[in-house]
């Protein structure tokens, strides 16, 4: 007999009939939790096979000194080519340029973000057709838009940025060329900055407006109203933009193939780019797979510290996941 079993035996009847009435419905409520799970285990399974079964063949692959061009040159390294990783410079200049691609991408369009939604929380003539407008960068295909302002707005001779910045002294400058991740930045900026103006500007639509007018009430400015009471409420608004726009922007590969290839060298690259150079250009697929978990790991980390700042944000609790 189970300890659970004498423990039903020796208490009173009521106590009996009480906890076997409990351990019916934790019975109930385990096989109603498997009801409502089973649905979506093909879903899990799918998820499952698609992104963990790749990771551990590339896992394994970074433990091979494997060379498309050498045949036969294939075998077991060990954490060799985890060790070449840190002595590579090139690796850590490409991360040099991934952090300040996505800090200051992220940064910026926060910054224009919140400037064009203050904007578009204001009643004016024509303000749909604006807040449409302002929208499409988001919605164009990223590929389409770095060709766009590769040749069309960046163009040495007919571009339209040189255009526009000729009466100012400025002639037919190769703003790819000379500025390879400046250029990048910008169109990604160009790309992002609807994304956190919807964002911020839901922040803005959701606070109560009774709490604005109290304050005007009491004489504050709208300086002083917007630093003491409209920041602080878009605060966890903010914060969500950057970290939903630095995760997306760790991966980003598009832009830079279609505008600068990672050159002059690697001067724009960034690590998946660089990766990509390793695995189908060098054809080092060992190196390529390790720099690819370092990545993973790194993006793990980082959108783990993302959700626990979001889950924090909008709980309102210190202690989050």
């Amino acid at each position: 007999m189970t300890t659970a079993a004498a423990d039903i035996d020796s208490a009173p009847l009521a106590e009996r009939v009480h906890r076997i009435r409990e351990n019916k419905n934790a019975t109930v409520s385990r096989t109603e939790g498997w009801r409502r799970r089973g649905p979506l285990l093909p879903a899990l399974i799918f998820m499952i096979v698609v992104t963990q079964v790749p990771f551990l063949f590339t896992l394994y692959y970074s433990t091979q000194s494997w060379n498309l061009v050498r045949p036969g040159s294939r075998r077991f390294v060990g954490l060799r080519n985890y060790l070449e990783i840190v002595r590579d410079s090139q690796f850590w200049s490409v991360t040099v340029n991934t952090v300040v691609l996505i800090v200051g991408v992220v940064l910026i369009s926060a910054v224009l973000g919140l400037l064009l939604a203050l904007l578009l929380d204001r009643a004016f003539l024509g303000r749909g057709i604006v807040r449409t407008l302002l929208i499409t960068p988001f919605l164009v295909t990223p590929v389409a838009g770095a060709l766009v302002w590769k040749t069309a707005m960046l163009d040495p001779v007919f571009g339209i940025v040189n255009f526009a910045l000729r009466p100012f002294g400025v002639h037919d400058v190769d703003w790819v060329s000379r500025y390879p991740l400046a250029s990048v930045m910008i169109e990604m900026v160009w790309q992002w900055t609807p994304f956190m103006m919807l964002l911020i500007l839901a922040g803005l639509q959701s606070m109560p407006r009774d709490i604005l007018e109290a304050g005007r009430v009491d004489g504050a400015g709208a300086f002083a109203l917007f630093r003491e009471l409209t920041l602080p409420h878009l605060r966890r608004f903010i914060e969500l933009g950057v970290v939903l726009g630095a995760v997306y922007l760790v991966n980003t590969f598009d832009a830079i193939y279609m505008m600068t290839q990672g050159g002059p060298g690697i001067a724009s690259a960034n690590l998946p780019f660089y990766i990509y150079q390793r695995a189908f250009l060098g054809f080092d697929i060992g190196q390529a797979a390790a720099m690819g978990v370092v990545v993973v790991v790194g993006t793990i980390i980082l959108a783990t510290s993302a959700l626990r700042l979001i889950f924090t944000s909008f709980t309102g609790k210190e202690e989050a996941a």
